[in-house]
């Protein structure tokens, strides 16, 4: 009894051994390819569980999820001979597994050699027919158009995809950058002397207009002020003549008294004079009637 059961413990272990083998299963992200004996029987791109012959046949996976290949950056010539800096990459899928297996081995790594060498070479053709202008001002996206429908055209037979192609950097050589900056920096620094010499002219205009209304208000100015003192001194005059005529022996009097407080203000002036000199009248005459 106890030999029957071991017998069909065994049998159910060989059955679901043979049965498992029997299944394979495939992921949406992933396509497979079926093997007999080395030779490729068919490729199933369809998800879910699938049959096989046990024993005989094997599976591969691929990966069938958008994948991106980064170039690194290189130099294409423009239509002038004019270097440009391009760092572009690339978006592609596995589409057919046995192509894909059968020209490139299912390695990825020879999908994106081939990709690159394609990409490259168009990119190539696209920039030696355009400009300097033209690439960085208006056909980039024209480029990137071209650049996918031609790669995609001539690499369909490899199993593959290119969903997308693009420009990430398009920069010109660094010795013709260098000259550019150069360039605009010289520029600019005429530009900004032109500037300072407009700026120069006006400062002066301005200054010297300032200059002359200045002049003309002080001219003005002194103009007025000897004007008032012109009638200052005209009646100042009329009434040292009115006050003259009205006593005249006072006014020379006045007159004598402020040329002493002047001539004696100090005790070191010295005045050599003649005593009986008309200067010392009133120190002898003291009196108008004897002045009289």
């Amino acid at each position: 009894m106890m030999g029957k059961n071991m017998m069909w413990i065994v049998l159910l272990v060989i059955v679901a051994v043979v049965g498992s083998s029997a299944v394979y299963y495939v992921d949406e992200r992933e396509k497979a390819i079926v093997f007999q004996f080395g030779e490729i029987v068919r490729s199933t791109d369809e998800p879910g569980l699938h049959f096989k012959t046990p024993l005989i046949n094997n599976v591969q996976y691929f990966d069938s999820r958008v994948q991106t290949m980064d170039s690194d950056p290189e130099l294409y010539l423009t239509q002038a001979k004019k270097n440009l800096v391009v760092d572009s990459f690339v978006k592609w899928r596995i589409t057919d597994a046995a192509a894909y297996y059968t020209r490139l081995g299912g390695l990825a790594s020879n999908a994106r050699n081939r990709l690159a060498q394609r990409v490259n070479d168009a990119l190539r053709r696209e920039f030696g027919n355009r400009s300097v202008q033209q690439v960085i001002s208006g056909d980039r996206v024209e480029i990137m158009d071209v650049v996918r429908k031609t790669t995609d055209e001539e690499i369909t037979s490899l199993g593959i995809e290119v969903l997308d192609v693009r420009l990430k950097r398009v920069d010109l050589d660094p010795d013709i950058s260098e000259r550019v900056y150069q360039r605009m920096e010289a520029e600019r620094s005429r530009v900004a002397k032109d500037l300072r010499a407009r700026g120069a002219e006006a400062a002066e205009r301005i200054t010297a207009n300032a200059d002359r209304q200045r002049a003309i208000i002080l001219a003005n100015a002194q103009q007025g002020a000897q004007e008032v003192k012109g009638q200052g001194d005209a009646e100042a005059t009329g009434i040292y003549a009115d006050a003259f005529n009205r006593d005249r022996e006072f006014y020379r009097l006045y007159r004598s008294l402020n040329a002493y407080r002047t001539t004696f203000s100090s005790p070191d002036n010295l005045l050599v004079i003649k005593p009986d000199s008309e200067f010392f009248r009133y120190f002898k005459q003291a009196s108008p009637e004897a002045a009289e």
